[in-house]
């Protein structure tokens, strides 16, 4: 009897022990990896997508001068238009070629080693703005725009990879949230320098949009004090001696241990396989429900953007995103009904005011942190890059068309426009309660044999329908 009661107890004891683990503040080494990882990647994204609004008129009179000099003729409002346009919008490509060999060149020179690499995009970018104006070649803003794209590009793509990497399985959601946190400061940050007060005068606008060296700079300057990936050293160079060195430092000298074990088991589990290209992904069965995820929440992701913080480690990943889309349609009914009894009553403007917010923060508090730490939990280590590709080609795409089609829909539809989100919304909390399994606390492998798992049982299901009518 007292070896049963103490067998009855070890379950619960052995989970205290994790608890009290999980409860345990990351290494210092780990949040300075981070801050440096995401400093030159999700916050450079961010900066760059604000910091153009500010010069807005100053980057046109300057394209009027310089159109004015060359051909002795002003330029047309359209001609001007099409041009501030480009460079724009131009980001977005940029962006779109980024994430199509980030995950390429995540394979050939490791996380970090892309990472710091990528800096060199932003440095050039910022030199070809910064002279733009002293040359006289609103050319070289269209060509900066480009390349600062694809920093953005690549950065999005190998930022969330690495991060998931380099974090132990109870800090992975917290870390991984960092990728929004910094978005959201890159883009307060891009608007904060465009004040008159700081950098947002007619003659400061060269220096304002060459300020996206100093990201880049502070990247170069912390992060080759880190280690590379400890899963990219072990699985995929082999290099256990490096992995373990890394492990240390990142994660102390008291998990290093389990750390390995779970890479090791995964190493395992991969023996014998290459890393996958992105079409190789829509060709494997095993990974279609994985795939069919990351895509259908990339998507579903460019509705807005904020973050979901600590409380992803606290209530996990499922529940957070499936919440924060199931408020996300409420907001969108509640929205459409505010505008539609807009004249009926002066209370209504407010309302509506206050539905944004709850959009907004029902955005937060889900999607806009878990869905770059789903992509990255969702697949082992040969998948991963491929992934991020895919990912990151969907968001971009997506990006780009809801900005093109947007205000069409807006006329068509008038103040219904929102109902589109609604079912955009709705239609993607139902996919991911019924799909995704939750990954708070798993380990790789463990997500992955849980998703074999689900697709046996609706195998064995469909063979037990298919059995039973061909009885009957």
């Amino acid at each position: 009897m007292p070896g049963e009661s103490v067998d009855e107890c070890k379950p619960l004891i052995t989970k205290e022990m994790k608890e009290s683990k999980r409860l345990k503040f990351p290494n210092k080494s780990l949040l300075l990896a981070a801050f440096a990882t995401c400093i030159g990647g999700t916050f450079q994204c961010g900066y760059n997508i604000s910091v153009i609004n500010a010069p807005t008129m100053h980057v046109q009179a300057f394209i009027n001068r310089t159109w004015s000099d060359r051909y002795q003729a002003n330029i047309s409002e359209n001609a001007l238009t099409l041009l501030w346009s480009t460079i724009v919008s131009i980001f977005t490509l940029g962006g779109l070629l980024g994430v199509t060999i980030g995950g390429t060149l995540s394979v050939k020179l490791g996380r970090k080693g892309t990472l710091l690499s990528n800096n060199l995009f932003s440095l050039t970018a910022a030199l070809l703005m910064g002279l733009s104006s002293s040359v006289g070649l609103f050319e070289f803003l269209i060509i900066g725009r480009f390349l600062i794209g694809i920093n953005a590009g690549i950065g999005l793509c190998v930022e969330p990879m690495f991060l998931g990497e380099i974090s132990p399985t109870a800090f992975r959601g917290a870390l991984g949230s960092g990728t929004s946190i910094f978005l959201t400061v890159g883009i307060l940050s891009g608007q904060v320098m465009g004040l008159n007060e700081v950098l947002g005068e007619e003659q400061f606008w060269p220096y304002l949009l060459s300020t996206t060296c100093i990201p880049a700079i502070l990247q170069l300057l912390i992060l080759p004090w880190f280690p590379e990936s400890p899963r990219y050293l072990l699985i995929d160079k082999g290099d256990e001696e490096g992995c373990k060195n890394a492990l240390r430092q990142l994660h102390g000298l008291d998990d290093c241990d389990s750390s390995l074990e779970d890479i090791q088991k995964e190493k395992s589990n991969l023996a014998g396989f290459q890393a996958k290209k992105p079409w190789e992904l829509f060709a494997d069965r095993s990974l279609r429900w994985q795939l069919l995820t990351i895509i259908v929440i990339n998507m579903a992701q460019q509705l807005n953007g904020v973050n979901a913080g600590l409380l992803i480690e606290c209530l996990g990943r499922k529940v957070l995103i499936t919440g924060g889309y199931i408020l996300m349609s409420i907001c969108c009914i509640f929205f459409t009904l505010t505008l539609a009894f807009q004249n009926v009553s002066p209370v209504f403007p407010y309302l509506s005011v206050a539905c944004v917010f709850a959009f907004v923060l029902s955005f937060g508090l889900g999607p806009g942190g878990v869905t770059n730490i789903l992509n990255n939990e969702l697949f082992t280590q040969t998948a991963r890059p491929a992934a991020f590709m895919i990912a990151g080609t969907v968001n971009w795409l997506s990006f780009f068309l809801v900005g093109l089609l947007f205000p069409f829909i807006v006329i068509g539809l008038q103040h219904y426009c929102f109902l589109v989100f609604f079912v955009v919304c709705s239609s993607v909390a139902i996919y991911i309660l019924l799909v995704v399994p939750e990954t708070k606390n798993k380990t790789f492998v463990e997500i992955q044999n849980e998703f074999k798992s689900s697709e046996k049982a609706s195998t064995s299901e469909g063979s037990g329908t298919t059995l039973l009518s061909t009885c009957l």
